[in-house]
Protein backbone atom coordinates (compact mmCIF):
# COMPACT_ATOMS: atom_id res chain seq x y z
CA UNK A 1 0.00 0.00 0.00
CA UNK A 2 1.04 2.97 -1.09
CA UNK A 3 1.87 5.76 2.01
CA UNK A 4 -1.53 7.07 3.11
CA UNK A 5 -2.43 10.88 2.63
CA UNK A 6 -3.39 10.86 6.78
CA UNK A 7 -2.47 9.18 9.66
CA UNK A 8 -4.76 6.20 9.45
CA UNK A 9 -3.79 5.05 13.05
CA UNK A 10 -5.17 8.44 14.47
CA UNK A 11 -7.75 8.55 12.40
CA UNK A 12 -8.83 5.29 13.16
CA UNK A 13 -8.40 5.61 17.34
CA UNK A 14 -11.16 8.31 17.07
CA UNK A 15 -14.36 6.61 18.27
CA UNK A 16 -16.37 6.72 14.69
CA UNK A 17 -18.79 4.29 13.70
CA UNK A 18 -18.06 1.67 10.93
CA UNK A 19 -20.09 -0.12 8.60
CA UNK A 20 -19.33 -3.71 7.58
CA UNK A 21 -20.57 -5.37 4.98
CA UNK A 22 -21.06 -9.09 4.55
CA UNK A 23 -22.07 -11.18 1.48
CA UNK A 24 -25.95 -10.75 0.79
CA UNK A 25 -24.94 -7.78 0.77
CA UNK A 26 -25.93 -6.31 4.36
CA UNK A 27 -24.03 -3.34 5.58
CA UNK A 28 -24.90 -2.28 9.35
CA UNK A 29 -23.01 0.24 11.57
CA UNK A 30 -20.76 -0.79 14.51
CA UNK A 31 -18.21 0.39 17.28
CA UNK A 32 -15.11 -0.97 16.50
CA UNK A 33 -11.98 -0.99 18.14
CA UNK A 34 -8.82 -0.40 15.98
CA UNK A 35 -5.44 -2.50 17.79
CA UNK A 36 -2.90 -4.50 16.66
CA UNK A 37 -3.72 -3.70 12.96
CA UNK A 38 -6.93 -5.19 13.15
CA UNK A 39 -10.86 -4.23 13.33
CA UNK A 40 -12.29 -5.67 16.44
CA UNK A 41 -16.18 -5.80 16.84
CA UNK A 42 -17.99 -7.19 19.15
CA UNK A 43 -20.64 -9.36 18.76
CA UNK A 44 -22.66 -12.56 19.56
CA UNK A 45 -25.36 -14.73 18.83
CA UNK A 46 -27.80 -12.32 19.52
CA UNK A 47 -27.26 -10.37 15.86
CA UNK A 48 -27.44 -12.11 12.66
CA UNK A 49 -23.89 -10.34 11.83
CA UNK A 50 -21.90 -13.29 13.58
CA UNK A 51 -23.82 -16.02 11.52
CA UNK A 52 -23.50 -14.40 8.20
CA UNK A 53 -19.89 -14.40 9.12
CA UNK A 54 -19.21 -17.98 9.71
CA UNK A 55 -21.07 -18.63 6.94
CA UNK A 56 -18.84 -16.48 4.76
CA UNK A 57 -15.71 -14.45 6.31
CA UNK A 58 -15.42 -12.28 3.97
CA UNK A 59 -16.58 -8.67 4.87
CA UNK A 60 -15.29 -4.72 4.06
CA UNK A 61 -15.35 -2.10 6.95
CA UNK A 62 -15.81 1.20 6.05
CA UNK A 63 -15.16 3.73 8.40
CA UNK A 64 -15.40 7.64 7.61
CA UNK A 65 -15.89 11.42 8.07
CA UNK A 66 -17.57 14.35 6.66
CA UNK A 67 -17.68 17.13 8.53
CA UNK A 68 -18.96 20.63 6.15
CA UNK A 69 -18.18 22.84 8.57
CA UNK A 70 -14.14 22.34 8.08
CA UNK A 71 -14.40 20.65 4.91
CA UNK A 72 -12.96 17.30 6.11
CA UNK A 73 -13.70 14.02 4.19
CA UNK A 74 -11.51 11.10 5.06
CA UNK A 75 -11.89 7.33 4.59
CA UNK A 76 -10.41 4.36 5.90
CA UNK A 77 -11.77 0.80 3.55
CA UNK A 78 -10.80 -2.34 4.72
CA UNK A 79 -11.51 -5.61 3.24
CA UNK A 80 -10.30 -9.53 4.25
CA UNK A 81 -11.36 -12.44 5.97
CA UNK A 82 -13.34 -12.16 9.46
CA UNK A 83 -12.08 -14.24 12.27
CA UNK A 84 -14.17 -15.65 15.55
CA UNK A 85 -12.16 -14.71 18.15
CA UNK A 86 -13.25 -15.23 22.29
CA UNK A 87 -14.06 -12.51 23.92
CA UNK A 88 -11.37 -10.96 27.07
CA UNK A 89 -12.72 -8.31 29.18
CA UNK A 90 -9.48 -6.37 28.90
CA UNK A 91 -9.90 -5.00 25.06
CA UNK A 92 -13.80 -5.17 25.47
CA UNK A 93 -13.25 -2.16 28.17
CA UNK A 94 -10.84 -0.21 25.88
CA UNK A 95 -13.34 -0.69 23.38
CA UNK A 96 -16.21 0.92 25.40
CA UNK A 97 -14.68 3.15 26.96
CA UNK A 98 -13.53 4.89 23.50
CA UNK A 99 -17.74 5.59 22.98
CA UNK A 100 -18.98 5.31 26.35
CA UNK A 101 -15.97 7.10 28.60
CA UNK A 102 -14.03 5.82 31.42
CA UNK A 103 -16.41 5.65 34.19
CA UNK A 104 -17.92 2.13 33.89
CA UNK A 105 -20.95 3.29 36.54
CA UNK A 106 -22.17 6.04 34.40
CA UNK A 107 -22.41 3.60 31.36
CA UNK A 108 -25.70 1.85 30.02
CA UNK A 109 -26.58 -1.84 31.93
CA UNK A 110 -26.05 -3.74 28.67
CA UNK A 111 -22.83 -2.67 28.02
CA UNK A 112 -21.54 -3.32 31.72
CA UNK A 113 -22.64 -6.73 31.02
CA UNK A 114 -20.90 -7.62 28.16
CA UNK A 115 -17.86 -6.88 30.85
CA UNK A 116 -19.42 -8.74 33.59
CA UNK A 117 -21.25 -11.56 32.09
CA UNK A 118 -19.77 -14.75 31.47
CA UNK A 119 -19.04 -14.67 27.40
CA UNK A 120 -19.47 -18.74 27.29
CA UNK A 121 -22.69 -18.41 28.09
CA UNK A 122 -23.59 -15.01 26.50
CA UNK A 123 -21.86 -16.36 23.30
CA UNK A 124 -20.04 -12.98 23.00
CA UNK A 125 -17.33 -13.10 20.71
CA UNK A 126 -14.84 -10.74 18.77
CA UNK A 127 -14.95 -10.92 15.32
CA UNK A 128 -11.41 -9.83 13.99
CA UNK A 129 -10.57 -8.45 10.78
CA UNK A 130 -6.59 -7.90 10.19
CA UNK A 131 -7.10 -6.47 6.44
CA UNK A 132 -5.87 -8.02 3.23
CA UNK A 133 -6.50 -4.26 1.64
CA UNK A 134 -6.61 -0.66 3.20
CA UNK A 135 -7.46 2.33 1.25
CA UNK A 136 -7.25 5.50 2.93
CA UNK A 137 -8.34 8.33 0.94
CA UNK A 138 -8.55 12.11 2.02
CA UNK A 139 -10.76 13.76 -0.34
CA UNK A 140 -10.75 17.14 2.15
CA UNK A 141 -12.02 20.56 0.15
CA UNK A 142 -11.35 24.02 1.09
CA UNK A 143 -14.57 25.29 3.08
Amino acid sequence: MASPPFDVDAFLAEPLTARVATNGPTVRPTWYLWEDGAFWILTGPWTKLLGRVRQDPAIAVVVDLCDLATGSVLQVIARGQAEVIPFDVPRGRRKLSRYLGADESQWDSRFRHYLLDDPGERGTVWLRLRPSSLLAKDLSYAV
